[in-house]
């Protein structure tokens, strides 16, 4: 059944994980109120049920870097290059360092983003391997301009998005390629330019849309392996139209990282 190369996924404990801050509105209400047992327990199941079918390396916890955790914000990484993350807000750009300091030690080549561009790395750009190409998020983390740059960097294709809903933060909460061109996204999040862009480069019968209540949960950010698709929570609506297309929703809570607004991609 899995025949493909073995993906390697960067993971984090959440050792220091918790809402210290607030800076997108899931955070609202929650600060200090994460639960350190249960969020050990969510993310040990994520990681596990993505360990049985990919390779997942470890990015050590640091103290007073709660959301380092998210390492899907560290970069963008193509084979053995990574383009690293500039961070928009304050809070999060001490993990800059120590994200660095893991892909120097592990061999990659570093590209750092042109001076004063932000940009939050595959939280913001996504891959599409059906179709060759980048989908790259902005409007309210990630620069408007940095898909052109993403283009010229790593000699790619990129597309470019503009989020408008701050749920939505980021691209990743709100769209997910997946095997065989299909593509899950929440259309809602997206402004009318976006959303025929989309419905452009993929043809309808390949469109997953989904509604308010299932984004909400996060289903969009969600690890695709194979023929898997791992996510926070999923209505039996949105698994029947994943089955038809020969995917495979695997559901593992994480309720404590939405609060912060991460799941499973996020980690």
């Amino acid at each position: 059944m899995f025949n493909a190369p073995q993906k390697r996924i960067l993971m984090c404990p959440p050792e220091f994980f918790g809402v210290a801050y607030v800076i997108n509105p899931w955070m609202e209400g929650h600060f200090a109120r994460t639960d350190a047992e249960n969020a050990l327990r969510q993310w040990t199941q994520l990681k596990e049920t993505i360990g049985r079918h990919a390779l997942v390396s470890l990015l050590p916890a640091h103290e007073g870097l709660p959301d380092l955790v998210f390492t899907a914000n560290a970069g963008l990484v193509k084979g053995r290059k990574v383009l690293l993350s500039r961070f928009r807000s304050p809070e999060r750009r001490d993990e800059e360092k120590v994200d660095r300091e893991w892909f120097e030690k592990n061999g990659f080549q570093i590209i750092d983003p042109p001076s004063g561009a932000f940009f939050e790395g595959a939280g913001d750009a996504l891959y599409d391997q059906a179709r060759d190409l980048y989908w790259v998020g902005h409007g309210f983390r990630s620069d408007r301009d940095f898909a052109p740059l993403l283009q010229a960097l790593l000699v790619t294709r990129a597309v470019e998005l503009t989020l408008v809903d701050p749920r939505f933060y980021h691209l990743d909460t709100c769209l997910c390629p997946l095997p065989d061109g299909f593509v899950m996204y929440f259309p809602g999040a997206f402004d009318a330019p976006s959303r025929e862009t989309i419905e452009k480069l993929v043809p309808e019968h390949l469109r997953i849309e989904v509604d308010e209540r299932d984004a909400v949960k996060f289903c969009c950010n969600a690890v695709s392996l194979h023929s898997l698709v791992i996510m926070n929570d999923a209505s039996d609506a949105l698994q029947g139209r994943l089955r038809q297309a020969n995917l495979t929703p695997v559901l593992t809570p994480l309720s404590e990282f939405l609060k912060a607004g991460g799941a499973a991609k996020c980690l």
